[in-house]
């Protein structure tokens, strides 16, 4: 009976779904707005567990990749973890995120992340010299963000992120502080529970710096752009668990400010809490699909370490490669 309820309910769930995705989640309104907001590094996805799962992941969210992904996340657990992801992102650009967790009671968590996003220097070229000019130049960006949740009951609990960014771009400099919202609920229906999380809101930004044109003409002002602010609602649920096995099913909406509605879904079969495999999909999203991914984990003397890898191929831009250690005591 317990399976079968859990079965009627993936089933009730995916037929959701469908009409979610026969409403084709407003296609072109919303495509216009490409291109619009500044920080496109804060959307890139932490972890290659999520990255398996087709970053369906806010109302998963039980380890310390939370942090980015739904700050709530991060009193679902209780143990104090630390994590490191490496994503080979496109045309040679490599992105890094560290974060910690540490829970000071039973009921509060408290986390620091890192985010890095950096490519190797390029020439310089201008009009008159289309190859270069024998100069180089760098784009690198940085964000540090501070978090804590709580666990108001049993089943609720809530979260908060601070971050301050900077983006640099040779000379130009762009900086602001966003602010993360989470939440996350358990239903008490089996093992379902669902998020809402928005992400990156805060005010509009510009650069600051100045610029030289090739015939000596110098700007230093310039327009004012929107962060990538998003708002994510998801829920999942496990239609199998015993002690050996379990099998974790997600789906996501995601609503950005500079783009189209989309939704992703994903799942994660787990064998005796050692080996994992993944996969997921992204519905309404330019360049990409379908999503795989792969995990271990092994326990030694108390300490427990978590590998992941993740893949996921681009349609015309070659494929993204994560790779990401969660260790917990």
């Amino acid at each position: 009976m317990y399976r079968l309820r859990h079965l009627i309910l993936l089933a009730l769930l995916m037929l959701a779904v469908q009409q979610v995705l026969n409403a084709q989640l407003m296609p072109i309104l919303g495509a216009q707005r490409a291109g619009t907001a500044s920080a496109q590094f804060l959307k890139i996805g932490v972890g290659a567990r999520s990255g398996g799962m087709g970053e369906s992941f806010v109302a998963v969210a039980n380890d310390a990749s939370a942090l980015y992904w739904n700050p709530a996340g991060i009193s679902q657990f209780e143990s104090n973890q630390v994590i490191f992801s490496h994503t080979a992102w496109l045309v040679d650009v490599q992105h890094e995120f560290f974060g910690a967790v540490y829970h000071p009671t039973m009921d509060d968590a408290v986390g620091l992340s890192i985010t890095s996003l950096h490519t190797d220097d390029m020439p310089v070229t201008t009009e008159v010299q289309p190859l270069g000019n024998g100069t180089y130049f760098r784009f690198g960006d940085i964000a540090v963000g501070l978090t804590y949740s709580r666990k108001l009951t049993s089943q609720f609990s809530f979260g908060a992120t601070v971050r301050f960014f900077e983006e640099t771009l040779d000379v130009l400099k762009m900086r602001g502080t966003l602010l993360d919202f989470g939440t996350y609920y358990w239903t008490g229906l089996g093992s379902l529970r669902f998020s809402a999380v928005m992400s990156n809101f805060g005010n509009q930004v510009s650069p600051t710096g100045s610029v030289q044109s090739v015939v000596g003409q110098s700007t230093s002002q310039f327009q004012q752009f929107s962060p990538p602010t998003i708002f994510k609602f998801g829920f999942a649920f496990e239609p199998l668990q015993d002690a050996t096995n379990s099998l974790t099913t997600s789906f996501q909406l995601n609503h950005p400010n500079d783009n189209s509605e989309n939704l992703s879904v994903g799942a994660e079969y787990r064998w005796s809490n050692t080996f994992f495999v993944r996969g997921g999909y992204k519905f309404n999203v330019d360049e990409e699909s379908f999503s795989l991914g792969v995990g271990v984990a092994a326990s030694i003397s108390g300490f427990t370490l978590h590998v992941d890898y993740g893949y996921a191929p681009f349609k015309n831009l070659g494929g993204v490669h994560r790779i990401s250690v969660v260790g917990q005591l």
